[in-house]
Protein backbone atom coordinates (compact mmCIF):
# COMPACT_ATOMS: atom_id res chain seq x y z
CA UNK A 1 0.00 0.00 0.00
CA UNK A 2 0.94 3.41 -0.93
CA UNK A 3 2.79 5.80 1.85
CA UNK A 4 0.76 8.64 2.61
CA UNK A 5 3.36 10.55 5.01
CA UNK A 6 7.11 9.27 5.42
CA UNK A 7 9.50 10.62 8.06
CA UNK A 8 12.42 10.54 8.77
CA UNK A 9 15.13 11.50 11.30
CA UNK A 10 13.10 14.41 12.41
CA UNK A 11 14.33 16.17 15.06
CA UNK A 12 12.80 19.75 16.81
CA UNK A 13 14.20 21.59 19.77
CA UNK A 14 12.58 24.37 21.52
CA UNK A 15 15.46 26.42 23.25
CA UNK A 16 17.50 23.63 24.84
CA UNK A 17 15.22 20.83 24.89
CA UNK A 18 14.95 18.83 22.30
CA UNK A 19 11.80 17.74 21.88
CA UNK A 20 11.80 14.96 18.88
CA UNK A 21 15.21 12.99 18.39
CA UNK A 22 15.22 11.62 14.98
CA UNK A 23 11.59 10.14 14.65
CA UNK A 24 11.08 7.69 11.59
CA UNK A 25 7.56 6.39 10.62
CA UNK A 26 5.28 6.27 7.61
CA UNK A 27 1.67 5.91 7.58
CA UNK A 28 -0.31 4.62 4.68
CA UNK A 29 -3.19 5.83 2.64
CA UNK A 30 -6.63 5.09 3.61
CA UNK A 31 -5.66 3.68 7.22
CA UNK A 32 -6.40 5.08 10.59
CA UNK A 33 -2.59 5.71 11.89
CA UNK A 34 -2.52 6.40 15.88
CA UNK A 35 0.96 7.75 17.45
CA UNK A 36 0.47 6.97 21.15
CA UNK A 37 2.29 9.32 23.84
CA UNK A 38 2.12 10.52 26.99
CA UNK A 39 1.56 14.53 27.72
CA UNK A 40 4.39 16.05 26.80
CA UNK A 41 5.70 13.27 24.49
CA UNK A 42 5.72 15.52 21.29
CA UNK A 43 2.33 14.35 19.17
CA UNK A 44 1.36 18.00 18.57
CA UNK A 45 4.74 19.21 17.64
CA UNK A 46 5.15 16.02 14.94
CA UNK A 47 1.58 17.44 13.84
CA UNK A 48 2.22 20.93 13.39
CA UNK A 49 5.52 20.02 11.68
CA UNK A 50 2.98 17.58 8.77
CA UNK A 51 0.47 20.33 8.86
CA UNK A 52 3.36 23.02 7.61
CA UNK A 53 2.67 24.87 10.97
CA UNK A 54 6.09 24.53 12.19
CA UNK A 55 9.58 24.26 10.92
CA UNK A 56 11.25 20.95 11.46
CA UNK A 57 15.01 21.40 12.28
CA UNK A 58 16.36 17.94 10.80
CA UNK A 59 15.18 15.18 8.80
CA UNK A 60 13.05 14.93 5.96
CA UNK A 61 9.23 14.67 5.89
CA UNK A 62 6.79 14.37 3.20
CA UNK A 63 2.69 14.07 2.86
CA UNK A 64 1.21 13.05 0.03
CA UNK A 65 4.97 13.37 -2.31
CA UNK A 66 5.34 16.57 -1.47
CA UNK A 67 8.49 17.74 1.11
CA UNK A 68 6.66 19.95 4.08
CA UNK A 69 9.55 22.50 4.06
CA UNK A 70 10.07 22.89 0.36
CA UNK A 71 6.55 22.39 -1.09
CA UNK A 72 3.91 23.48 1.66
CA UNK A 73 1.34 24.98 -0.60
CA UNK A 74 1.12 21.69 -2.03
CA UNK A 75 1.17 19.64 1.17
CA UNK A 76 -1.87 22.13 2.37
CA UNK A 77 -3.87 21.35 -0.39
CA UNK A 78 -4.22 17.60 0.79
CA UNK A 79 -4.88 17.93 4.19
CA UNK A 80 -6.80 19.38 6.89
CA UNK A 81 -5.99 19.84 10.86
CA UNK A 82 -8.74 19.47 13.60
CA UNK A 83 -7.02 20.24 16.83
CA UNK A 84 -7.60 19.48 20.59
CA UNK A 85 -10.34 22.09 21.17
CA UNK A 86 -12.99 23.15 18.43
CA UNK A 87 -12.34 26.22 16.36
CA UNK A 88 -15.89 27.22 15.49
CA UNK A 89 -17.67 30.34 15.75
CA UNK A 90 -19.93 30.24 18.68
CA UNK A 91 -21.89 33.31 17.04
CA UNK A 92 -22.60 32.02 13.99
CA UNK A 93 -24.86 29.13 13.65
CA UNK A 94 -23.77 25.65 12.17
CA UNK A 95 -24.42 26.62 8.58
CA UNK A 96 -23.01 29.54 8.57
CA UNK A 97 -20.11 28.10 9.86
CA UNK A 98 -19.58 25.56 7.06
CA UNK A 99 -20.83 27.86 4.55
CA UNK A 100 -18.03 30.10 5.73
CA UNK A 101 -15.47 27.66 5.33
CA UNK A 102 -16.45 26.37 2.07
CA UNK A 103 -16.63 30.12 1.06
CA UNK A 104 -12.80 30.64 1.97
CA UNK A 105 -11.61 27.36 0.13
CA UNK A 106 -13.48 28.98 -2.77
CA UNK A 107 -15.81 26.04 -3.55
CA UNK A 108 -18.70 26.59 -5.68
CA UNK A 109 -22.16 25.43 -4.43
CA UNK A 110 -21.31 26.43 -0.43
CA UNK A 111 -24.89 25.83 0.60
CA UNK A 112 -25.09 22.41 -0.63
CA UNK A 113 -21.82 21.21 0.79
CA UNK A 114 -22.43 22.99 4.07
CA UNK A 115 -26.14 21.09 4.18
CA UNK A 116 -24.35 18.04 2.62
CA UNK A 117 -22.01 17.57 5.60
CA UNK A 118 -24.40 18.66 8.15
CA UNK A 119 -26.83 15.80 6.94
CA UNK A 120 -23.92 13.13 7.21
CA UNK A 121 -22.76 14.55 10.75
CA UNK A 122 -26.58 14.25 12.05
CA UNK A 123 -26.56 17.97 12.52
CA UNK A 124 -29.70 19.38 10.23
CA UNK A 125 -32.04 19.95 13.37
CA UNK A 126 -29.27 22.10 15.10
CA UNK A 127 -28.36 23.86 11.75
CA UNK A 128 -29.87 26.92 12.63
CA UNK A 129 -28.86 27.31 16.13
CA UNK A 130 -26.03 29.57 17.56
CA UNK A 131 -22.81 27.03 17.87
CA UNK A 132 -22.52 28.83 21.80
CA UNK A 133 -25.41 27.02 22.35
CA UNK A 134 -24.23 23.25 20.79
CA UNK A 135 -23.40 21.10 23.46
CA UNK A 136 -19.29 19.46 23.38
CA UNK A 137 -20.32 16.50 21.09
CA UNK A 138 -22.21 18.63 18.86
CA UNK A 139 -19.19 21.04 18.10
CA UNK A 140 -16.60 18.30 18.05
CA UNK A 141 -19.00 16.70 15.11
CA UNK A 142 -19.29 20.25 13.68
CA UNK A 143 -14.95 20.67 13.73
CA UNK A 144 -14.82 17.23 11.73
CA UNK A 145 -17.43 18.36 9.44
CA UNK A 146 -16.17 21.43 8.62
CA UNK A 147 -12.51 19.82 8.58
CA UNK A 148 -13.95 17.46 6.04
CA UNK A 149 -14.74 20.31 3.39
CA UNK A 150 -12.61 20.00 0.22
CA UNK A 151 -12.57 16.26 0.67
CA UNK A 152 -8.72 16.18 1.99
CA UNK A 153 -7.08 13.09 1.53
CA UNK A 154 -5.67 13.23 5.04
CA UNK A 155 -6.88 14.52 8.21
CA UNK A 156 -4.98 14.94 11.24
CA UNK A 157 -6.68 15.03 14.32
CA UNK A 158 -4.44 16.07 17.34
CA UNK A 159 -6.84 14.50 20.69
CA UNK A 160 -9.99 14.95 19.16
CA UNK A 161 -11.79 13.80 22.00
CA UNK A 162 -9.84 15.34 24.87
CA UNK A 163 -12.64 17.01 27.36
CA UNK A 164 -15.15 14.95 25.90
CA UNK A 165 -17.15 13.12 28.20
CA UNK A 166 -18.06 9.17 27.53
CA UNK A 167 -20.91 9.37 25.24
CA UNK A 168 -18.99 11.99 22.97
CA UNK A 169 -16.16 10.40 23.08
CA UNK A 170 -17.88 7.12 21.67
CA UNK A 171 -19.50 9.19 19.31
CA UNK A 172 -16.40 10.64 17.58
CA UNK A 173 -14.85 7.12 17.67
CA UNK A 174 -17.79 6.34 15.45
CA UNK A 175 -17.12 9.33 13.43
CA UNK A 176 -13.50 8.47 12.75
CA UNK A 177 -14.63 5.05 11.74
CA UNK A 178 -16.64 6.63 9.30
CA UNK A 179 -14.20 8.69 8.27
CA UNK A 180 -11.81 5.82 7.13
CA UNK A 181 -14.49 4.04 5.33
CA UNK A 182 -15.14 6.81 2.93
CA UNK A 183 -11.21 6.17 2.28
CA UNK A 184 -10.61 9.33 4.50
CA UNK A 185 -6.78 8.29 5.84
CA UNK A 186 -6.92 9.65 9.26
CA UNK A 187 -3.62 10.65 11.98
CA UNK A 188 -4.82 10.78 15.32
CA UNK A 189 -3.18 11.41 18.46
CA UNK A 190 -4.04 10.46 21.63
CA UNK A 191 -3.47 9.76 25.16
CA UNK A 192 -5.95 7.69 26.04
CA UNK A 193 -5.11 4.16 25.38
CA UNK A 194 -7.92 2.80 24.74
CA UNK A 195 -8.87 5.19 21.87
CA UNK A 196 -6.01 4.01 20.00
CA UNK A 197 -6.82 0.27 20.48
CA UNK A 198 -10.42 0.83 19.37
CA UNK A 199 -9.76 2.84 16.22
CA UNK A 200 -5.94 1.94 14.99
CA UNK A 201 -4.66 0.18 12.24
CA UNK A 202 -1.76 0.18 13.53
CA UNK A 203 -0.20 2.55 16.48
CA UNK A 204 3.07 4.22 17.32
CA UNK A 205 4.07 5.12 20.43
CA UNK A 206 6.21 8.03 20.97
CA UNK A 207 8.36 8.27 23.98
CA UNK A 208 11.43 10.66 25.28
CA UNK A 209 11.33 12.20 21.46
CA UNK A 210 11.45 9.10 19.64
CA UNK A 211 8.86 6.19 18.45
CA UNK A 212 9.64 3.07 20.13
CA UNK A 213 7.16 0.67 18.94
CA UNK A 214 4.92 0.50 16.01
CA UNK A 215 2.64 -2.26 14.25
CA UNK A 216 -0.57 -3.19 14.44
CA UNK A 217 -2.43 -4.14 17.95
CA UNK A 218 -1.26 -7.96 17.09
CA UNK A 219 2.11 -6.99 16.13
CA UNK A 220 1.93 -4.99 19.36
CA UNK A 221 0.96 -7.79 21.40
CA UNK A 222 3.69 -9.92 20.27
CA UNK A 223 6.37 -7.80 21.80
CA UNK A 224 3.96 -8.04 25.65
CA UNK A 225 5.92 -10.87 27.64
CA UNK A 226 4.23 -14.45 27.42
CA UNK A 227 1.52 -15.36 29.94
CA UNK A 228 3.05 -16.77 33.40
CA UNK A 229 -0.15 -18.15 33.87
CA UNK A 230 -0.71 -22.24 33.46
CA UNK A 231 -4.29 -22.70 33.20
CA UNK A 232 -5.69 -19.62 32.24
CA UNK A 233 -3.60 -17.20 29.22
CA UNK A 234 -4.37 -13.75 29.60
CA UNK A 235 -4.56 -10.95 26.46
CA UNK A 236 -2.64 -8.37 26.91
CA UNK A 237 -4.38 -4.80 26.64
CA UNK A 238 -2.86 -2.10 25.13
CA UNK A 239 -2.12 -0.51 28.27
CA UNK A 240 -0.44 -3.83 29.22
CA UNK A 241 1.66 -3.53 26.47
CA UNK A 242 2.12 0.42 26.48
CA UNK A 243 3.72 0.22 29.89
CA UNK A 244 5.55 -3.03 28.95
CA UNK A 245 7.58 -1.27 25.97
CA UNK A 246 7.71 2.13 28.02
CA UNK A 247 9.46 -0.36 30.96
CA UNK A 248 11.27 -2.13 28.95
CA UNK A 249 12.96 1.13 27.39
CA UNK A 250 14.06 3.05 30.42
CA UNK A 251 15.50 -0.38 31.58
CA UNK A 252 18.03 -0.55 28.47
Amino acid sequence: MENLIEAKGLRKSFKNTEVLKGVDFEVKRGEIFALLGSNGAGKTTIVRILSTLLKKDGGTVTVNGFDVASKPENVRHAISLTGQFAAVDEILTGRENMIMIAKLRHLKNPRQIADDLLNRFRLTDAANRKVSTYSGGMRRRLDIAMSLIGNPQLIFLDEPTTGLDPEARMEAWKIVKELADCGTTVFLTTQYLEEAEQLADRIAILHEGRIIAVGSLAELKKLFPQAKVEYVEKQPTLEDIFLAIIGKKEAM
